[in-house]
């Protein structure tokens, strides 16, 4: 059998739970962290992990197939 290639940068960026969901980080986060950007309260709800959409959840999967 021949051997999956993985893609690196979706290795490092999504994550599978034990109930088969893709686990993601928030998008916009590294961005105007300080002075007159985001406030507190958006910078931590911002600090948990979402769900990718299901819709693209296939897609996700075939780019890490060993996770």
């Amino acid at each position: 059998m021949p051997k999956l290639k993985t893609h690196s940068g979706a290795k490092k960026r999504f994550n599978l739970t034990k109930s088969g969901k893709v686990k993601r980080a928030h998008a916009f986060k590294s961005h105007l962290l300080n002075g007159h950007g985001k406030d507190t309260k958006r910078k931590r709800g911002l600090r948990a992990g979402a769900y990718a959409d299901k819709t693209n959840e296939p897609a996700i999967k075939r780019m890490i197939p060993y996770k």
